[in-house]
């Protein structure tokens, strides 16, 4: 799979459409969770490409809210990026803003995960550690029952996600965890970086 783009190049196109840090933090999240996905999966010659469609997923969604998913296709085919990545971009607003359902089992991961990295940031930020490292299950679980909690994170578009995947809820819950373990780290030390720029 051939991105069109590397992923330095990704990230500067990250960067030129998204300033705010929460947004910049989330996409490096979700980078690192398709990664490692890819990984887990049996797609490691593909992991980049996985990472750069999750770096890349809301590259519209800071300046053009309304448009989210809706003109993401022109801002990457300005910057050269692949046909294949843009309708994985696009696939994780299927039913929301598109109709561009998920194939690939990299498009139905980065469904349903995006909101539940969401959803999992929000939890760690509350919890005593402030790390996803001892973060478990059983305590995603009362957040996710919890509908106040987070809200904006679609507990719907989760389950979709699971049921897209063929997965019962607790192992995209567990799965989703050790993805975001393996990427914390690099994640912030990257975070802080840019943002000090």
């Amino acid at each position: 799979m051939n991105a069109g783009i590397s992923r330095s190049d990704a990230l500067a196109l990250l960067l030129k459409y998204n300033k705010d840090s929460f947004h910049i933090y989330h996409g490096l999240t979700v980078e690192g969770v398709m990664k490692w996905y890819a990984e887990n999966l049996g797609y490691g010659e593909d992991a980049e490409f996985w990472g750069i469609v999750g770096l890349l997923h809301d590259i519209d969604f800071e300046e053009y809210p309304e448009l989210h998913c809706l003109k993401a296709p022109e801002l990457l085919r300005e910057a050269g990026v692949g046909e294949e990545v843009i309708h994985g971009v696009c696939s994780h607003g299927y039913d929301l803003t598109v109709q561009v359902k998920p194939e690939h089992e990299m498009e139905k991961v980065l469904y349903a995960a995006d909101e539940l990295t969401g959803l999992i940031g929000a939890a760690i930020k509350m919890h005593p550690s402030n790390s996803v490292e001892d973060f478990e299950v059983k305590s995603l679980k009362k957040k996710f029952k919890n509908e106040k909690f987070a809200a904006g994170c679609s507990r719907e578009v989760i389950k979709f996600g699971a049921e897209l995947l063929g997965w019962e809820l607790d192992e995209l819950f567990e799965k989703t965890i050790l993805a975001m373990r393996s990427c914390e780290k690099s994640v912030r030390e990257e975070h802080a970086l840019i943002t000090q720029l």
